[in-house]
């Protein structure tokens, strides 16, 4: 089963992606989404051997040096050649920290009897406060996160959906989702609650408020990249890893 749903999320997610703001463009060694706001662009999928490795990996890094952009290399554990990320590196990427890819299969989900009120959040003030969440939760800005979450929003209505749960007034946890564009996903995001109102099932009622949003648009599967922080609590809501994604960030002194 794992296999199955491995394959299905490299052709739909990866080698047949489409994504709000991108130029999908495909060539006989990568798919590159372009971007086309002030978002980094990315090589979201490569087919690769040993011996043409070190060429397309000069050739992607001239090509966006003549874009004039920064780009990220999305590597999954199962891409060939074995040893891409530690090339990518020798090529003067910066790789990221490792995150494991869950999937779950949305029929599988059983809905949780829970008290907790969620909030769809569809305005300014919302994504605003979601902004607030965040950079209390990790202690660092969110500004660019805003800009982006409210900009899809009111381009792409029906492809992000925010949620928050609020108490007195104050947003306390949210979270978001993206209804992928011609696939059978719904991507998660978020997730970051107040220290003071952990492990009170806010977490769980903010997911089963996006699986019933996911059904109603007819997608089949839930994914998200998690941290080791994030994949038990995931791995007990019915995810399973599929593999693991590492981040690859450009050399910007080739810009």
């Amino acid at each position: 089963m794992l296999n199955d749903l491995q394959t299905i999320f490299h052709q739909e997610m990866r080698v047949n992606a489409q994504a709000p703001g991108f130029r999908r463009e495909e060539s006989d060694h990568v798919v590159r989404h372009v971007s086309l706001t002030t978002d980094n662009s990315f090589i979201i999928a490569s087919c690769l051997t040993e011996e043409n490795v070190d060429t397309v990996i000069e050739a992607e890094l001239k090509y966006f040096r003549g874009l004039n952009q920064s780009f990220e290399w999305k590597v999954y554990s199962y891409d060939q050649p074995h040893n891409l990320t530690d090339t990518l590196k020798d090529h003067g990427f910066t790789i990221g920290d490792p995150e494991a890819l869950m999937v779950m299969d949305i029929k599988e989900y059983t809905i949780p009897d829970t008290s907790i009120t969620v909030q769809e959040i569809t305005d300014k003030k919302g994504i605003d406060d979601i902004i607030k969440l965040e950079n209390t939760v990790w202690n660092e800005p969110h500004q660019e996160l805003g800009e982006r979450l409210w900009r899809d929003k009111q381009e792409h209505p029906d492809s992000l959906f925010l949620y928050g749960i609020y108490d007195e007034g104050k947003l306390v946890s949210a979270a978001w989702m993206y209804i992928e564009i011609n696939t059978s996903f719904a991507s998660l995001w978020g997730g970051s609650t107040l220290q003071e109102y952990r492990k009170q099932g806010h977490y769980s009622a903010l997911l089963t408020a996006r699986v019933q949003k996911a059904r109603e648009y007819g997608r089949s599967y839930l994914m998200v990249d998690a941290s080791p922080m994030s994949r038990p609590i995931l791995e007990k809501n019915g995810f399973h890893c599929l593999a693991y994604s590492y981040p690859c960030d450009s050399p910007t002194d080739k810009l």
